[in-house]
């Protein structure tokens, strides 16, 4: 008689085994089956709360995709218990708002770093410790954006908690605050604004794993010319196929 392995991720209800090293990390879990669609062969592992968990092979390689919910402090969770099961290498996948004036919608952002506006992180390192991705993680996906042709830049991230400080300053008792943080990010040069990326960057440096993040931009008053976001669901697997022949080859950054 077998005896079942215990369940080593309580919140994603995985043990391992039940992921591949490379996972891909949408917030919705409503877009990790289309995303596993793109996998060979790919088998709903498990699904609790916000957390979906999919698994499938790519060029003979166990690849996952889990959801990890709004924001950081669940998207910490999600990563921390991966790494409990075995993935090394993640991809945040997901929508952001843009902050260059010259974006556009549909336009891909392939995140270097992230800003840590929010609160997850610091329960890890001091503020100043910076959030970056794994420059192999950067050049993978910059490289399947390129491959594919679908317009895309690098840059820093702002991760942030507030949905509606962003979309609806105005109405926050702190306005003037949040337009004043919000200019000086974009003269800095940040180029999106999302919730998720700070804190799994901060974990995976933590933890000496490697993560990345793109993200499908939206711009007010701009046409939304791929709402089926094709163009970010292919670059992120494209990215997860250049990592594992990369990886394979042992010719993977640095």
């Amino acid at each position: 008689m077998t005896t079942a392995q215990p369940l080593v991720a309580e919140h994603l209800h995985l043990s391992p085994g039940d992921v591949g090293r490379y996972v891909l990390l949408p917030g919705d879990p409503g877009r990790c089956e289309p995303i596993a669609r793109l996998f060979d062969d790919p088998v709903l592992v498990a699904s609790n709360r916000e957390f979906e968990t999919w698994t499938g092979t790519l060029d003979g390689e166990r690849v996952s995709v889990v959801s990890t919910g709004i924001g950081c402090p669940s998207a910490a969770i999600a990563v921390e218990e991966l790494i409990k099961v075995g993935a090394d290498t993640f991809i945040r996948v997901g929508t952001s708002g843009a902050m260059q004036p010259d974006s556009i919608t549909g336009e891909l952002a392939v995140i270097t770093a992230a800003i840590r506006d929010e609160g997850t992180t610091s329960h890890y390192l001091p503020i100043e410790f910076p959030a970056v991705a794994d420059p192999a993680v950067v050049f993978a996906i910059a490289d399947a954006a390129r491959e594919m042709g679908y317009p895309y830049r690098l840059g820093v991230s702002q991760s942030k908690d507030s949905f509606y400080g962003e979309v609806e300053p105005d109405r926050m008792p702190m306005a003037g605050m949040l337009h004043d943080r919000w200019d000086a990010f974009v003269a800095g040069g940040a180029i999106s604004s999302e919730m998720e990326a700070a804190a799994i960057f901060v974990i995976s440096s933590i933890h000496r794993v490697r993560a990345g993040g793109v993200m499908r931009m939206w711009m007010d008053g701009t046409e939304d010319t791929d709402p089926d976001m094709a163009k970010l669901l292919g670059t992120a697997v494209g990215a997860l196929r250049n990592l594992i022949r990369d990886d394979r080859a042992g010719t993977s950054w640095p």
